[in-house]
């Protein structure tokens, strides 16, 4: 359904941005 093609969308969404979130936080702690 709709429905639930929306909440994957969302679910894979959110996933990407913290994947992109710890990227960062990781570079951030890795720098001197």
């Amino acid at each position: 359904s709709r429905g639930t093609a929306n909440a994957w969308y969302f679910y894979y969404a959110l996933v990407l941005v913290i994947t992109v979130l710890c990227g960062k936080l990781v570079v951030a702690l890795s720098a001197p």
